[in-house]
């Protein structure tokens, strides 16, 4: 796989957390891509996949454990409409609250279950915040995203020699 020249950040989120985490990491990884784009999920579906890019899902977690509401259509969309995605390299950003620790961090765990049933290659950790900590969500997401962007360019590097 070559290195794709985009880094694309889907998000989804209930308060908005989710896209200030996004905007962060936008902050950290600019030079080590030719383009970040953040996206929210709002009309997304499954053919927001098809571009030459590396994925990250940025999700917050809504209700008991479910994915945003603006997330719905994509997330769905993955079971109504599936295809293969074996081209697709993602990472997951998954925001909870412990409080709930039957449904913590979630809606981001249930886009990665469903993007590797569809051959989607995960690359590193989920990195789950936990609202319920103390910790700014934007300075943990920002620090894990430029860790897994170098993970990620390197492990497409490898795969193209």
């Amino acid at each position: 796989m070559n290195v794709p020249p985009k880094l694309l950040i889907l998000v989804g989120t209930v308060t908005g957390t989710a896209e200030q985490v996004a905007k962060a990491c936008e902050l950290v990884c600019a030079e080590w891509v030719e383009r970040i784009e953040i996206r929210r999920m709002d009309e997304l579906d499954i053919r927001a996949f098809e571009e030459d890019a590396l994925y990250v899902i940025c999700s917050a977690t809504h209700g008991s454990g479910d994915v945003p509401d603006n997330a719905r259509r994509l997330y769905e969309s993955l079971a109504s409409e599936p295809r293969y995605l074996g081209h697709v390299r993602y990472g997951v950003m998954a925001l909870g609250d412990s409080c709930y620790p039957q449904t913590f961090c979630h809606g981001g765990l249930r886009f990665d279950e469903r993007l590797a049933d569809l051959g989607a290659v995960r690359i590193g950790e989920v990195f789950q915040h936990d609202a319920s900590a103390g910790t700014q969500a934007e300075v943990e997401g920002a620090a894990w995203c430029r860790s897994w962007l170098a993970q990620a360019l390197q492990a497409c590097t490898t795969n193209a020699a």
